[in-house]
């Protein structure tokens, strides 16, 4: 998994980090190396992802009033 970004001609560094920073985030590989950090038991897992269900659930349910 390798990212190659191309600095422009005369293009600060700043603009060529953020536009690295990004083309990481619309790949998700930031999210997945985060994930991937420490492992996680499957029950750990199960109750990550039913914790997250239950917010996204009570986010519809206010917003649909």
């Amino acid at each position: 998994m390798s990212i190659e970004i191309k600095m422009r001609k005369n293009e600060p560094i700043d603009r060529a980090l953020r536009r690295m920073k990004k083309k990481l985030e619309r790949e998700s590989i930031i999210k997945d190396v985060r994930f991937k950090r420490y492992a996680e038991k499957p029950s750990e897992r199960r109750r990550r992802k039913e914790k997250v269900m239950a917010f996204t659930c009570m986010l519809r349910r206010r917003h649909a009033e």
